[in-house]
């Protein structure tokens, strides 16, 4: 007779074979678990970059040079010559009512030119313009990004007026004796000089300032930021004035400087560039 199978082999084989099976998995699992490219190693190919600080920190255009360090300490020291030997003469000929006034009507002044000059430079000119081409750039560009003059630096911000200011007062200060026109021109010339920083003022918050200054500011001695914010709307053809702004509402009202605008226009063909689309050129 033919003989069967045994079927308890036939069970005990399998576990065998299944048991020889299974134990390949766990050698791959024991060598994926020591696999060395899940090893953390230090990264020598991507650099760690140091924080920077504040962005544009370093930028040239902000920064202060010596040149611009020089004209600002000169600019300083004929103001304070005319404002001292405008003490002086006021003392010695008990003239101090005038000296003051005189000094007054310079401060409200130097409001208006700033004004003017503003105007100017914001609708005339561009970046080759001899002599004001920098200047010229730097306030038609503050359109698009107002805050940039919170960045410069002091002396970057007053080179090119303390230049004009050291050059008008020399010859004031050696030939000049007079207190009351000492008391006008240091006033004056003082406030235009510095106009810039008072304009830099009015775009920074009373957080950052110094407390004497937001004291000025809201005693409408200096420029406020609220004052000033109106320049900063399209077109922007008003309130030019930074010195204390006194000058803009009258200005502003009987519409000056666009009358200006039409006269040079009528007479030269040339167009300010307030009446052009603000987003094409500021």
């Amino acid at each position: 007779m033919p003989q069967r199978k045994n079927p308890s082999m036939s069970l005990t084989h399998v576990p065998i074979c299944s048991g020889t099976t299974t134990a390949m998995p766990r050698s791959s699992q024991n060598e994926l678990f020591i696999d060395p490219r899940l090893v953390t190693t230090p990264d020598l190919v991507t650099p760690i970059i140091p924080s920077a600080g504040p962005p544009l920190a370093n930028d040239p255009s902000f920064q202060s040079t010596w040149p611009h360090r020089a004209w600002v300490t000169s600019g300083c020291i004929t103001l304070l010559i005319s404002l001292a030997k405008a003490i002086v003469g006021a003392a010695d000929s008990h003239m101090w009512l005038e000296t003051i006034l005189a000094g007054y009507v310079g401060y409200i002044l130097a409001d208006l030119l700033s004004g003017i000059y503003h105007w100017v430079i914001d609708n005339y000119g561009d970046a080759s313009t001899p002599i004001f081409g920098s200047q010229i750039a730097d306030f038609q560009g503050h359109h698009k990004q107002p805050w940039n003059f919170t960045r410069h630096q002091f002396a970057k911000n007053l080179h090119v007026p303390a230049r004009s200011v050291t050059l008008y007062m020399l010859p004031i200060d050696i030939f000049c004796n007079e207190p009351v026109i000492q008391g006008f021109v240091s006033i004056c010339a003082g406030c235009i000089m510095f106009s810039q920083q008072f304009h830099t003022w009015s775009h920074t918050t009373k957080s950052k300032l110094p407390p004497l200054v937001v004291a000025l500011q809201d005693a409408g001695v200096l420029l406020s930021r609220s004052q000033h914010s109106a320049h900063h709307r399209p077109p922007y053809n008003s309130n030019y004035c930074i010195v204390s702004g006194v000058w803009n509402k009258l200005l502003d009202k009987y519409k000056v400087f666009e009358a200006l605008e039409k006269f040079i226009f009528f007479k030269l063909g040339v167009r300010p560039r307030s009446w052009s689309d603000p987003g094409a050129e500021w």
